[in-house]
């Protein structure tokens, strides 16, 4: 249950909020505390004035940290994320307070009404999705990249590629992507805050339409279905083209075997 919190409401002008992709996961058993704002994400407060919130998808979004505040929060979650990235791919989005409507200026900044925590929460939302959709997006793209040169194979030779380990390993990255998208971030389901304050509901939609998140789910969608049928249709190719050269193997077995009866009749007569 998401609780207001008025985190660094006045102390400055403006607020950055930066969501830093980690990992594969993250880890939050254990972090619970007293002061958390919300529990599914992990999000509290930390060091003079910011705010941090966690997802299991393997992302952070940090709102109002200093360079060293932000380094010790980093190093506090290093040994919690399973497959730590070398680099972190990041979103960035500075917060300018407006009395006024709330939306994206101009200046590629956002004007909201306060810093409170359910807002930040909404805010931390739509960054992490938009910093995971761009690794899966980079995923998808290299698994196309890989099946360009076996369907380039197939359309100039007529013959599969003998590869049919790598097809399963495709179909294996395929799966793998999917689940991440569908299972773990769920781009398209609203985050759970929005249930207690419905109010935030035009924020949100704003943002979602900025970062263009359902249409970067739904090409990533369709991009993963032509992915698996591309990859399974491969495999069909090769397991007919391997039954068939075994129905040839068969063939000319018993040929030899009719050749070598044959031979042993004619060789038989003649030493007699």
């Amino acid at each position: 249950m998401e609780k207001e919190s008025s985190v660094a409401t006045a102390l400055a002008p403006r607020m950055t909020a930066r969501a830093l992709l980690l990992g594969e996961r993250i880890d939050t058993g254990g972090l619970e505390r007293a002061d958390l704002v919300s529990t599914a994400p992990l999000a509290f407060p930390t060091g003079q004035a910011g705010f941090v919130v966690l997802y299991k998808f393997g992302v952070a979004v940090l709102f109002g940290l200093s360079p060293l505040e932000e380094d010790e929060v980093l190093g506090q979650l290093g040994a919690r994320v399973a497959g730590a990235l070398s680099r972190h791919d990041d979103e960035t989005l500075v917060l300018e307070p407006a009395e006024g409507e709330e939306k994206p200026l101009a200046n590629g900044h956002l004007a909201v009404k306060d810093f409170t925590g359910p807002r930040l929460l909404v805010i931390a939302d739509a960054l992490a999705k938009s910093v995971a959709l761009a690794r899966d997006e980079r995923r998808v793209n290299a698994v196309f990249d890989t099946i360009e040169p076996f369907a380039a194979t197939l359309a100039s030779t007529g013959r599969p590629p003998w590869k049919r380990r790598a097809m399963l390993e495709l179909i294996g990255q395929t799966l793998l992507v999917q689940h991440r998208v569908s299972g773990r971030v769920a781009v398209e389901d609203k985050p759970d805050v929005l249930w207690d304050r419905p109010d935030l509901e035009r924020l949100y939609a704003r943002l979602e339409d900025e970062y263009e998140l359902a249409e970067r789910g739904r090409t990533l969608k369709a991009k993963l279905d032509v992915i698996g049928e591309t990859a399974r249709a491969f495999t069909e190719i090769i397991d007919a083209d391997r039954s068939v050269r075994l129905e040839w193997t068969v063939v000319i077995l018993i040929l030899a075997e009719i050749v070598l009866s044959l031979a042993q009749m004619f060789f038989f007569r003649n030493g007699h």
